[in-house]
């Protein structure tokens, strides 16, 4: 994105996510080389290294009135694309890091072990979709397939006869129809934004969160030498409803923007002064202070003859 290169979204557990990197983020040098005027092959390159090595990234942030830098510590990668828990008692958690060609297996796995420790069906199901990249096409297809019973999922159009696609569920809800919440942000993309437009457009789940990237296009490789390659977008998805994901991403059905903390500088104890104790006398206010004594005195004899009442009643 004008010449940067821009983080959809760090992967769980990896290097980047642990040292801080956030979906949006641009990314303007490696160490001490600008990014602009690179390939984006040219910056991964870059990036790629020896394990236990180091490099610095400059990155641009929302909200940051300057540049940051955060060393990332190079290390194998090894994505666990489904994770679950149960968050209390019949309300079940999947999060989804990226869609590989295991994933739907590893979620319908994931669904059956969450229902065996709930010891029963569940009464409900959070889908964490947030900060996905997305994938390959048919883990996205696979997942909405999991919670809906029938319907169209997906379907491309585009200028190549070949590129019109669509994609139907089959029988079978994986959660028996327990109400699903899907979670998404700006981070969410690609087949994050497949499985969170199908399942809205069937009224199969409420989307939480904030707007989705809208990267709905589809590109083809086409080889042209021994180790060249044109890479061309022949095609955008659709929902079922037809809306194009395409620069507009998924709106969710309950907005949710992201908080974030900002750090506030700790000037220590404030000072003690005559105006932090109680009942001090205010500046130009001798007359309210005349008044409150007048106040006082009214509330000690008040408080006499309460005394008195009370004495009378005893005896």
């Amino acid at each position: 994105e004008d010449g940067f290169v821009k983080v959809i979204s760090p992967i769980d557990d990896t290097p980047a996510a642990k040292a801080g990197v956030e979906a949006g983020d641009l990314i303007i040098r490696l160490d001490d080389t600008p990014v602009k005027g690179m390939t984006l092959t040219d910056a991964v390159n870059v990036m790629r290294g020896k394990i236990g090595t180091d490099i610095t990234l400059t990155i641009i942030r929302e909200g940051r009135d300057k540049p940051l830098k955060i060393t990332i510590t190079r290390d194998t990668i090894q994505v666990q694309s489904v994770k679950s828990r149960i968050l209390e008692p019949n309300l079940g958690y999947l999060r989804i890091t990226s869609f590989q060609s295991k994933t739907t297996k590893s979620l319908i796995e994931a669904a059956e072990q969450l229902k065996e420790e709930n010891g029963g069906p569940l009464k409900g199901l959070v889908l964490d979709l947030r900060n996905n990249p997305g994938g390959v096409l048919s883990g996205a297809v696979g997942v909405s397939d999991a919670f809906l019973e029938k319907g169209l999922i997906v379907y491309t159009e585009g200028r190549v006869k070949d590129s019109k696609l669509r994609y139907d569920a089959s029988a079978g809800d994986v959660v028996d129809g327990a109400p699903l919440i899907v979670l998404v942000n700006g981070g969410s993309a690609s087949a994050s934004e497949i499985v969170a437009g199908a399942l809205q457009d069937h009224k199969r789940a409420v989307i939480v969160g904030s707007k989705t990237f809208g990267k709905g296009s589809v590109q083809t490789i086409l080889p042209l030498k021994e180790k060249d390659a044109l890479k061309i977008t022949t095609a955008r998805y659709f929902t079922p409803s037809g809306r194009s994901i395409q620069a507009q991403g998924i709106e969710p059905d309950i907005k949710i923007e992201r908080l974030r903390v900002e750090e506030k500088e700790d000037k220590g104890f404030d000072p003690i002064s005559e105006s932090n104790l109680s009942r001090h006398l205010k500046n130009g206010e001798a007359q309210d202070a005349d008044a409150e004594k007048v106040d006082d005195a009214k509330a000690d004899k008040e408080a006499e003859d309460g005394i008195s009442l009370a004495q009378k009643d005893y005896e």
